[in-house]
């Protein structure tokens, strides 16, 4: 299973770049990422290198940071590939809580991720459907 680290962080200029900095310090890669906004907050969801040296820094720096799973499936360059993960998803009765994408690094590799309340039951439905769900992203 895929770890991502979630952060909260005010919605004010250079806000963001505070994270990146603090990763970049310490020689933690971002892989992919997604952010969601309110008015006074985001939540900056990433894919690193090594989650467990990304949130211990960035609690250093102040900042709430969460560890969860999260689900990585290879996407094979073919039409309508998202729609057939979505319903095999639908099919098994998986809700998405958020989904977001990567798109090839050095292994030019594109993937999606996403995140359910069970994911550990909806990694073993997409791998019975066959879909390729890996751990790395780099």
């Amino acid at each position: 299973m895929l770890k991502q680290v979630a952060v909260f962080v005010e919605n004010q200029p250079g806000s963001l770049r505070k994270v990146t900095t603090a990763l970049h310090e310490h020689s933690v890669s971002i892989y992919a990422f997604n952010s969601y906004d309110t008015p006074e907050f985001c939540i900056l969801r990433m894919v690193v290198d090594n989650p467990v040296k990304a949130k211990e820094e960035l609690t250093k720096k102040g900042f709430v940071t969460r560890i969860c799973d999260v689900i990585a499936i290879r996407l094979e360059d073919e039409m309508g590939v998202m729609d057939k993960i979505l319903g095999s998803l639908m099919d098994s009765n998986v809700n998405i809580n958020y989904i977001y994408s990567s798109f090839g690094y050095s292994n030019q590799m594109s993937a999606v991720i996403l995140h359910t309340d069970d994911a550990a039951e909806t990694e073993e439905a997409l791998k019975k459907e066959g879909y390729d769900c890996i751990n790395s992203l780099f």
